[in-house]
C-alpha cells in the first residue's frame, strides 16, 4: 500500500517483463485506472525472464512475458500460473529499401545461422547481410530461436538490442540489416518480408497459415485474486481486448 499527500490509500498492481507486452499494459493500466481511482499500477520492461523470475520471488505482483514458461521455471516457482491475454506474430522486418519482400522458413534459418551471408544469394543485393537479434532472456528471443532457428545457432555476430524498439531503429538506419520483432512495433521505418509467400495480418495469423506467431502472457504467482485478478479480468474483457487490437495485436477472447 502507498499514502499519497491527499490522504487517500492506493492498492498498488506491479507488473514487469515484456517489451513485447508492455503497450498492452500501459494502456491497459490507463483505462483500468480511470475506472478505480484507488489504485495504481506501476510497469517497468526487463525482458519475459526477468519478469517471470520477479512474479516468482514474490517482488512483483504480474510478470508479462512473450513466451511460454521454461520447464525449468516452473520447478522453480511451481506455483507460477501463465493467463494468456493476447497473440503476437513476430514480423521478420528488413530496411524499406532492402529488395528482398520473401524468405522461406529454410533461408530465414539459414540468414541467422550465418549459412547465407549476402543479400544476392536471396535475390537482393551484392551486399553483406547485417544480422539483428534481441538479448539473452527476452522471450521474443526464446520464441524466434523456437519457431525459425529449431536448434540452430544464431551467428556469433549478430547485433544483440534490448528491445522491439530498438530493433526497429537498427534496421530502420542499415539498408542492409534483418531482425525480428513483434508486429505491433512495425511502423513505416520498416518492411515486413512475408515468410514462406505469407504476410502476417489478422485473417493469416488467426487462421495459421502465418506460422511465427506466440502467445503473449500474464503470470501470476498462484491464483490471482483481489485487485491482481480484477486487472487481469480488465484486460481479457471486450474493452481490454479492444486494446489488444488497438496495439496491433490479436484479441484471444
Amino acid at each position: 500500500m502507498i499514502l499519497f499527500s491527499n490522504c487517500v490509500e492506493r492498492k498498488v498492481i506491479k507488473i514487469a517483463g515484456s517489451t513485447t507486452v508492455q503497450p498492452i499494459s500501459l494502456r491497459a493500466a490507463d483505462a483500468f485506472m480511470k475506472k478505480h481511482p484507488d489504485v495504481v499500477v506501476f510497469i517497468q520492461a526487463g525482458g519475459s525472464g526477468r519478469g517471470i523470475s520477479m512474479v516468482g520471488e514474490g517482488m512483483i505482483d504480474i510478470g508479462a512475458s512473450s513466451r511460454d514458461l521454461k520447464n525449468e521455471e516452473l520447478k522453480k516457482y511451481p506455483s507460477l500460473k501463465a493467463h494468456i491475454i493476447a497473440k503476437d506474430a513476430m514480423a521478420i522486418i528488413v530496411n524499406p529499401k532492402n529488395p528482398v519482400d520473401n524468405l522461406t522458413l529454410e533461408q530465414l534459418r539459414d540468414i541467422f545461422s550465418g549459412k547465407i551471408k549476402n543479400w544476392k544469394e536471396v535475390g537482393g543485393k551484392d551486399a553483406r547481410i547485417v544480422v539483428v537479434i534481441r538479448e539473452e532472456g527476452s522471450g521474443t528471443r526464446a520464441t524466434f530461436e523456437k519457431l525459425v532457428m529449431k536448434g540452430v545457432k544464431v551467428r556469433e555476430d549478430a547485433l544483440q538490442e534490448p528491445s522491439n524498439g530498438a530493433v526497429r531503429a537498427t534496421i530502420a538506419k542499415n539498408e542492409n540489416a534483418i531482425g525480428y520483432i513483434g508486429i505491433g512495433y512495425v511502423d513505416e521505418k520498416v518492411k515486413i518480408v512475408r515468410v514462406d509467400g505469407v504476410y502476417p495480418n489478422m485473417e493469416t495469423i488467426r487462421s495459421g497459415k502465418y506460422k511465427i506467431v506466440r502467445n503473449l502472457y500474464y503470470v501470476t504467482n498462484g491464483e490471482p485474486s483481489g485487485i491482481v485478478k480484477e486487472f487481469i479480468d480488465f484486460v481479457k474483457s471486450e474493452e481490454g481486448q479492444k486494446i489488444v487490437e488497438e496495439e496491433g495485436f490479436i484479441r484471444v477472447s
